[in-house]
């Protein structure tokens, strides 16, 4: 039988070197994660603070929640947004220019078509409009549609600016009732 041979310490530069990794690596994990869930936190802040359209894409919850479909790809531009909320009504207001074959699918992803735009009809309420600062001037060519939904959908009112019919602007109000 042979006896065991005892341990081997490691040499001291190994240990000055993994002793402050395993005590370091952790502590820069947390300092890092503290840092984005921070930053996290005022980005929402400042979000639900909001009073005016911010120009930059709702979030991809916002979209699916509200169930608006801005075009992917590039076609869209100078989107911006607004979410409002109270105890009985949620809102997602929302503005962008596209092109008109980008039009017809964003109407034919919300269950409709360009048929059911009514030349000239401002379907965005007064009040939704004042929230948003939208003023629909006379000397542009709009239409307007409501979708009305059933149960726990968002209901839709649609103006489209068809002044310049390749590159419309389109307002959408998206409300979720409780």
């Amino acid at each position: 039988m042979t006896s065991a041979q005892p341990l081997r310490k490691p040499p001291r530069w190994v240990r000055w070197t993994v002793v402050p990794l395993l005590v370091l690596a952790p502590v820069g994990y947390v300092i890092i994660s503290a840092e984005q869930s921070r930053d996290s936190g005022i980005d929402k802040q400042n979000q639900a603070a909001a009073t005016r359209l911010t120009h930059y894409w709702p979030s991809k919850v916002q979209r699916r929640i509200y169930q608006v479909p801005i075009p992917l790809g590039g076609v869209a531009s100078g989107v911006a947004y607004l979410e409002t909320n109270s105890w009985t009504t949620s809102t997602l207001y929302v503005q962008f220019r596209t092109n008109a074959g980008a039009l017809d699918s964003f109407l034919a992803q919300l269950g409709t078509s360009r048929a059911a735009l009514k030349t000239g009809d401002i379907t965005i309420t007064a009040q939704q409009r004042k929230m948003v600062r939208w003023n629909f001037r006379p000397a542009h060519q709009w239409a307007g549609a409501s979708l009305t939904e059933h149960g726990d959908k968002p209901d839709h009112n649609l103006v489209v600016d068809l002044t310049n019919p390749d590159l419309p602007v389109i307002y959408v109000a998206s409300t979720m009732n409780f």
